[in-house]
């Protein structure tokens, strides 16, 4: 069960909330891999997704990685 629940609760969450926002993220970024291939054969297409993608993403990771230091007793660092 340890291997289950250590990293998530190293940055805070729980299995659940890890589950859900590792999801998120990695739907993000297929996402976006999938519109920056097209973008690579029709260049007029899909111009700023890749890194607006990516800005939001650190963004968010970012977010959360100060959330959780402001609560104590949660780590700082985000998955």
């Amino acid at each position: 069960m340890r291997l289950f629940t250590s990293h998530p609760a190293s940055v805070g969450e729980t299995y659940g909330e890890h589950f859900g926002s590792a999801s998120y993220f990695g739907l993000r970024m297929i996402g976006a891999g999938i519109l920056c291939l097209i973008h690579g054969v029709l260049p007029f297409l899909f111009t700023t997704t890749g890194s607006r993608t990516i800005i939001e993403l650190h963004d968010r990771m970012v977010a959360n990685r100060h959330r959780a230091a402001r609560i104590p007793g949660q780590a700082t660092t985000a998955a």
